[in-house]
C-alpha cells in the first residue's frame, strides 16, 4: 500500500494523456512489488529510515515495469497477455507503448535524484544508488540478460549460459533494488555486500520458480501465457534440470539466502527471510 500511494504521486496524469495512460495501464496492474519490497526491507535492516529508500523503491519498480513492457513487445517475446489483460502494445499500439516503456526509465532516475534530494540522502549515496540502478538496467544487467536470451532460443544451452542470461535478465534488478535501498540508508560495505549477495540468491529463486510455473500452471491462473518458453523453445530450469531438479535448485538457492541473512542480528531481517518464502512457494 505504501509503494502503491507513492507511485500515484510520482506519477499522476500528464500530458499527453495517451502516454501517460500507457504508463499506467502497466505500473498499476497490480504486480506483486517484490523489488521496492526488497527496498524498503533491506533499509530496514540496515537501520535507516523507511522514507529515505522509498523514491529508489519506486524507480525499480518503474524500470521493472519498462522490462516487462519492452519484454512483451513483437520484436521480443511478442506475447499478448501480462498479469491477466491484454499487453500494452496490444491496448496502446507498438509505437505508444514502446515511448511509455522509454518515459518510465527516464522518470525512475528523475524519480531518485529528486526524491534522495528531497529526504535529505547525502550527494554521494544518490550517486552511488544511480550508478547501481544504471548497471543493473545496461550492459551489467537487464539488456545483456535478454540480447542473450533471445540469441539462445532454440539453441542447445548449458546451465552456465542458462544462469548468465537469469543472474543479468532478472537477478541484477532484484540486486539493485535492495542495494539501493540499503546504500541511502547508510548501510556499511559489508552490509551491503551481503544484501547484494542475498538478492542475488532470491533473484535466481525467483527464476526457477518462475520456470516451472510455465510449465506447471495454466495462462488462467498465471495472468500471462502458460507454455510460452516451450513454444519457442527457450532454455528453461526445468528443461535442462526437470521439475524435481529445479525445484530442489530452488530449496538450495532459499537455503543461500537465508545463510547470507543469518549474518544480521536482530529480527529486521525476518521480513527478507519471508520474501525469499513467499517466492518459492507463490502460485503465479
Amino acid at each position: 500500500m505504501t509503494v502503491n500511494e507513492a507511485l500515484d504521486l510520482a506519477l499522476p496524469l500528464g500530458h499527453p494523456e495517451r502516454l501517460f495512460e500507457s504508463m499506467g495501464y502497466s505500473l498499476f496492474a497490480g504486480g506483486k512489488r517484490v523489488r521496492p519490497m526488497l527496498a524498503l526491507a533491506a533499509c530496514e535492516l540496515v537501520g535507516g529510515d523507511e522514507a529515505a529508500a522509498l523514491p529508489v523503491a519506486c524507480a525499480v519498480e518503474m524500470v521493472h515495469t519498462m522490462s516487462l513492457i519492452h519484454d512483451d513487445l513483437p520484436c521480443m517475446d511478442d506475447d499478448h497477455l501480462r498479469r491477466g489483460r491484454p499487453t500494452n502494445h496490444v491496448a496502446f499500439g507498438v509505437s505508444t507503448a514502446l515511448l511509455a516503456g522509454d518515459a518510465l526509465l527516464a522518470c525512475a532516475f528523475e524519480h531518485v535524484a529528486r526524491g534522495c534530494t528531497e529526504h535529505g540522502v547525502p550527494a554521494d549515496r544518490a550517486l552511488r544508488a544511480v550508478a547501481e540502478l544504471a548497471s543493473a538496467v545496461g550492459t551489467d544487467g537487464l539488456v545483456t540478460g535478454q540480447v542473450v536470451d533471445l540469441a539462445s532460443e532454440g539453441a542447445d544451452v548449458d546451465l552456465a549460459t542458462l544462469e548468465y542470461i537469469h543472474v543479468h535478465k532478472t537477478a541484477r534488478l532484484l540486486e539493485a533494488a535492495a542495494v539501493c535501498g540499503a546504500i541511502v540508508s547508510g548501510g556499511a560495505d559489508e552490509e551491503i555486500e551481503g544484501i547484494r549477495r542475498y538478492a542475488r540468491y532470491v533473484g535466481l529463486l525467483f527464476q526457477v520458480v518462475d520456470d516451472v510455473l510455465d510449465v506447471t500452471r495454466t495462462s488462467e491462473q498465471l495472468g500471462k501465457t502458460a507454455g510460452k518458453d516451450i513454444a519457442t523453445d527457450k532454455a528453461t530450469y526445468p528443461k535442462l534440470m526437470g521439475v524435481d531438479g529445479a525445484l530442489t535448485y530452488a530449496a538450495e538457492l532459499v537455503a543461500s539466502a537465508e545463510a547470507e541473512l543469518d549474518r544480521f542480528d536482530g529480527t529486521c531481517k525476518e521480513p527478507l527471510r519471508h520474501l525469499a518464502h513467499f517466492i518459492v512457494y507463490r502460485q503465479h
